[in-house]
């Protein structure tokens, strides 16, 4: 007897459904995202982290809480600095490379296709068609709890 496939949920996501980057997902699926963050680096810090060990975790202050958690050096560059070059999100950006960048610039923290809809000037429904299908793109996935 074979086990089923896991089940995320039987809830269908809203326009009001959160969603985040599940970096597990990334993991489960035998891809490495510092592959894929190392290429969204500016040029000027492509060539200083060449040499930057993947994973190599840092103390992040959230400038909104004051919280201190661990956060991926790569990632924590990323949010500080290369997410706010005009060119990190453009009206030409692919939908969900749009969308994957956004969460990496707020900190993965969740947003909602709403929400995504007024940063990127893209419908909400399309958001939600796109990220609630049957296809996980670049790991992002609702919070269903």
């Amino acid at each position: 007897m074979t086990d089923a496939a896991p089940r995320s949920s039987l809830i269908k996501p809203s326009l009001q459904t959160h969603f985040h980057i599940d970096f597990a997902w990334w993991q489960q699926n035998e891809r490495d995202w510092h592959v894929h963050m190392r290429n969204l680096l500016c040029a000027e810090h492509q060539e200083s982290f060449a040499q930057f060990a993947s994973g190599e975790m840092i103390d992040f202050i959230d400038p909104e809480t004051a919280e201190v958690r661990p956060m991926d050096g790569i990632q924590q560059v990323i949010l500080s600095h290369c997410a706010r070059q005009p060119e990190w999100v453009t009206t030409q950006t692919a939908l969900v490379e749009a969308v994957f960048r956004i969460f990496l610039s707020n900190g993965n923290s969740p947003l909602s296709p709403q929400d995504l809809s007024e940063r990127l000037g893209r419908p909400a429904n399309v958001i939600l068609q796109t990220l609630a299908g049957p296809r996980v793109y670049k790991g992002i996935r609702p919070i269903l709890d």
